[in-house]
């Protein structure tokens, strides 16, 4: 953590803080705050002054069974053709959600082709705007032939894969994915993810238009990574999550809840990454038709358990105490990304890969601090606590929070 030093004087956004008066705005005077065990500690964020309350968050129609897209009901397309054309709707309505909360910045959409032919992608990065620090909405829609390497990964990860393809064999693939990655400024507001993608296996050479896939699956999932533990945030998030499973499969959630808090662990630090959310994998237990349905309401059920956090938390004063402490949590975030993430793996493994886009999950800043110890009892050491175990978050669902509130 970060302590002031008794005659300490600095500018940070702009305003004069004085140790010994605290955070000094542009007119000379000092204000304190108090809330929550903090107070006479400098306030900073000046971007929050300026932040108007956000209006009514787009969510779109997604819901409606009678103005359902296209590719939704179009059954004699082949499934990577609805999938690619699902990811790109969405990757457009999340934009549009986050864009509302911050009129003054906007996403960067960057198109980009494979050098070998071979796919596209579509990443809309924001960077540095008042309510984002970091904020990527990325899709990709590729085709290769697998590598030795990645049909390895595949066949240990399930024995269902291995029986189906041969050792002696090439297979090429498809997949069609969107990746979601959100770090706002203020540590009250939680950083989140999302993924979802169809990935299909075909016999080398196959026609995609003609032939069917050796094998195919659904994945994805949706996480909520706090730096300052709300409970009713996390009902929400959850809560939300849970709904669109249940429409499906009632066992939905809490298989992919647990799911989600094994595969989301930082082993070497003996602590989930974050809150949890869902996480799947391999998911081809129903038909492919069933399947692409429940994949489309989870995915847009993300803005609603999402977005309208940010929107209650993005005005909150903090401190720079509390900044310090969004970092260290952001490095932890980091080190699962590059160590145990096997989206990240697949992706730095296959030839012709963009970095650039694979490692956008990455926070634009982070802190490692040398054995940091959070007090005990403080609202950093309950959220050090809370991710060493695991909670039942839909026990007591909360409403969604008001953008207002």
């Amino acid at each position: 953590m970060l302590f002031m030093q008794a005659t300490a004087t600095w500018y940070i956004y702009g305003l004069c803080v004085d140790s010994a008066k605290g955070l000094l705005f542009h007119d000379g005077s000092s204000k304190e705050h108090e809330g929550k065990g903090i107070k006479d500690r400098g306030m900073l964020g000046a971007e929050i002054a300026n932040l108007k309350a956000p209006g009514p968050i787009p969510y779109g129609d997604y819901e409606s069974e009678v103005d359902k897209p296209t590719y939704y009901k179009d059954h004699k397309q082949p499934m990577h053709l609805r999938m690619e054309a699902f990811v790109l709707d969405l990757q457009d309505r999340l934009v549009t959600a986050l864009e509302s909360l911050d009129p003054s910045s906007k996403f960067v959409r960057d198109r980009w082709d494979r050098d070998d032919g071979k796919g596209y992608g579509i990443s809309c990065v924001m960077q540095d705007g008042s309510v984002f620090e970091k904020a990527g909405v990325n899709v990709s829609v590729i085709h290769g032939t697998l590598t030795q390497g990645q049909l390895k990964s595949m066949r240990d990860r399930n024995p269902q894969t291995a029986s189906k393809l041969s050792a002696s064999e090439e297979y090429d693939f498809r997949v069609a994915g969107i990746s979601v990655v959100v770090h706002p400024r203020n540590p009250h507001a939680p950083t989140a993810h999302k993924n979802y993608r169809r990935f299909e296996v075909y016999r080398k050479n196959a026609d995609p238009l003609k032939d069917s896939p050796v094998l195919a699956w659904f994945g994805g999932g949706a996480d909520l990574t706090p730096a300052y533990l709300y409970d009713d945030d996390v009902r929400h998030f959850h809560g939300t999550l849970k709904r669109a499973c249940d429409v499906h499969d009632p066992a939905y959630y809490p298989r992919f809840k647990e799911w989600c808090d094994r595969y989301f662990t930082n082993k070497h630090r003996n602590e989930t990454r974050g809150v949890g959310g869902i996480f799947f994998d391999d998911l081809e237990d129903k038909a492919p038709e069933a399947l692409f349905r429940f994949v489309y309401d989870a995915g847009n059920a993300f803005i609603k358990a999402y977005v309208p956090l940010v929107a209650r938390r993005m005005r909150t004063p903090y401190t720079q105490e509390q900044r310090n402490w969004q970092l260290i949590r952001r490095g932890h975030y980091a080190e699962f990304n590059l160590v145990y993430d096997r989206g990240t793996k697949f992706g730095l493994m296959t030839p012709g890969a963009r970095i650039e886009s694979i490692l956008m999950s990455l926070p634009l800043t982070a802190r490692w601090e040398y054995m940091n110890m959070p007090v005990p009892g403080s609202p950093e050491d309950r959220l050090l606590q809370c991710v060493r175990t695991t909670h039942d978050w839909t026990a007591q669902t909360a409403p969604a929070p008001s953008p207002a509130e």
